[in-house]
């Protein structure tokens, strides 16, 4: 059987939340293999913790400031495990913005097909087909790699399930090419974290607010119902623009691509721009007083009706119903 290559993201040794849905999108085109990027002597528990996500092998790139080299590394290990592999379907990455440089490069390299805002795959008599969002998620279009090994990126929340646990091979890369052309990061700034709230990208329900909140002041709605519901908070480009929330929110073309399984977009119309970063949400539940809000063309299910009234409605039965639930209640 074919393998079909993942590249691992992690933090400090911590895999991210998207691994082990790429795992299970490889498990249904061959055999998952996982590749990591680490810096010597770290990360020894990756291994282990990628089989019990369901790859067979983990092909680990051992490379001198890892950390503080952006992309190159990355390409260049998968490039050896291609090349070490031999029989290869596929090569499947996340999201981020690391992950989809690598792969438009490594696809490059390949002389391959690069598939991106990848929604569903599958194995074909004819290779590997991918379901994608086109043009700005006006369009849902079936492809197929023309030549070579498709380098695939695939949307969160968009392959239900898991791998089934393997004992994972540990396989070593040779040195890759000479790092010293690669960019890198001179100084890092990064603010403390003041939220609990799941990743906006990878959140199983996320709660999105728009110019129909009219202030700062009352975006506050939104994030109540979000933590009511342990959800992500996003925003329209109306509602950043207009200053109620961060940039980091924003839900669209410009902004995030978020595919959870429950989307609720209170007071956002729904212009084409939002609606291309939320529209693969498997449900999508809209609340806007004007009846006529493209949001409903999208939307399986639609509340016509001021924010102000139903969503403190909404926040204080889902607050009933988990206390009903809660051992206390």
């Amino acid at each position: 059987m074919s393998q079909v290559l993942v590249l691992a993201e992690h933090v400090q040794g911590e895999l991210k939340n998207n691994v082990a849905e790429l795992l299970a999108a490889a498990a249904r085109l061959g055999e998952p293999a996982a590749v990591v990027v680490r810096q010597p002597g770290t990360g020894a528990q990756l291994t282990a913790r990628l089989g019990e996500l369901g790859a067979a092998a983990v092909y680990v790139a051992d490379v001198e400031e890892a950390d503080a080299l952006l992309v190159t590394p990355q390409v260049a290990a998968l490039a050896a495990a291609v090349a070490a592999a031999g029989d290869v379907s596929a090569v499947l990455v996340g999201t981020s913005i690391d992950s989809r440089e690598a792969a438009a490069r490594l696809a490059v390299r390949l002389g391959a097909a690069f598939l991106s805002d990848v929604v569903d795959l599958a194995a074909a008599p004819d290779g590997v087909r991918a379901t994608q969002q086109a043009f700005g998620g006006a369009y849902t279009v079936t492809a197929t790699a023309a030549r070579g090994i498709p380098v695939i990126s695939l949307r969160p929340n968009s392959v239900p399930g898991t791998a089934p646990a393997a004992q994972a091979q540990e396989i070593r890369l040779a040195p890759g090419p000479n790092m010293a052309a690669a960019a890198r990061i001179t100084a890092r700034h990064e603010g403390q974290a003041v939220s609990t709230r799941p990743e906006l990208t990878a959140a199983d329900i996320v709660v999105s607010g728009g110019r129909g909140l009219g202030s700062a002041e009352n975006f506050v709605l939104v994030e109540q119902l979000a933590d009511a519901l342990g959800a992500a908070v996003g925003a329209s480009r109306a509602a950043v623009d207009a200053g109620y929330c961060a940039h980091t929110m924003q839900v669209g073309q410009t902004g995030t691509t978020v595919s959870p399984n429950l989307y609720l977009a209170l007071g956002i119309s729904g212009a084409i721009q939002h609606r291309a970063g939320m529209q693969s949400a498997k449900t999508i539940v809209a609340i806007n007083k004007d009846p006529g809000a493209p949001i409903f063309e999208i939307a399986d299910f639609g509340v016509v009706g001021d924010v102000f009234t139903v969503v403190p409605q909404l926040i204080e039965a889902v607050n009933a119903r988990q206390a009903v639930g809660s051992p206390a209640g």
